[in-house]
């Protein structure tokens, strides 16, 4: 039963939590100090985040009539 909801899920509600663990990894291969690395993380998170979203839009439209 618990496979059958499992294949129910929704796959693009993974997208938050990767893409914050992506930026945080990335950003403290490149940095050392927390507070940069925070703040450049946060900000790489927002970035993939709103370009993710424009790309979901643009495909939202193009599919709007089909």
């Amino acid at each position: 039963m618990n496979l059958l909801l499992a294949a129910q899920d929704n796959v693009t509600w993974h997208l938050v939590p990767l893409t914050a663990v992506i930026s945080l990894v990335y950003s403290a291969s490149r940095y050392e100090l927390r507070e940069r690395i925070l703040r450049r993380s946060l900000s790489l998170f927002g970035q993939i985040m709103v370009f993710m979203i424009l790309v979901f839009l643009i495909l939202l439209a193009f599919s709007w009539n089909i």
